[in-house]
């Protein structure tokens, strides 16, 4: 289809949105020192179920039509890929648990990581996957712009 990735990127964005919200959630109905570690373990869990079971499913109900062997680049990419993935939602747990600890909303937490993530995920795209010719000046004013929204974020967050 020509329009599905338009369908996957907003599903992300609307999981993505959803998924900050609901480990603060989490975190409060766990309570303790601990809440952080008992939060990660549960997303480790979710993480098992639908990244691991769910492959296996489709490799599975698509034996007959999926002719393709993953390289040893691919596998070690994934693995990477997905201790990233890990390390950054651990991250997230930890600063949505220490910035209540430290009085400031958990609200300014995905507003930093959403217009910082973009940021960084341009940048090393560039440096991994040069494009054929120079972006347009505008592109790199986009960026600009979204780090200007992070500093108004850390400025004039709400306590």
């Amino acid at each position: 289809m020509k329009w599905s990735w338009i369908l996957y990127a907003v599903g992300t964005m609307l999981f993505w949105g959803s998924y900050i919200p609901v480990i603060h959630s989490a975190q409060l109905a766990t309570g303790g020192k601990y809440k952080g570690v008992w939060t990660f373990l549960f997303v480790g869990i979710a993480y098992f179920l639908t990244a691991v079971l769910v492959p296996i499913g489709v490799l599975y109900w698509n034996r007959g039509t999926i002719a393709e062997t993953p390289t040893t680049k691919s596998i070690t990419l994934g693995i990477i890929a997905g201790i990233l993935g890990a390390a950054g939602a651990l991250s997230l747990i930890f600063a949505l648990m220490y910035a209540v600890g430290a009085n400031v909303s958990p609200v300014v937490v995905p507003s930093l990581v959403f217009a910082g993530t973009p940021i960084v995920a341009t940048l090393i795209g560039l440096l991994v996957h040069p494009p054929k010719n120079v972006p347009s000046p505008m592109f790199f004013v986009g960026i600009v712009v979204a780090a200007a929204g992070a500093s108004l974020v850390l400025r004039f967050r709400p306590s």
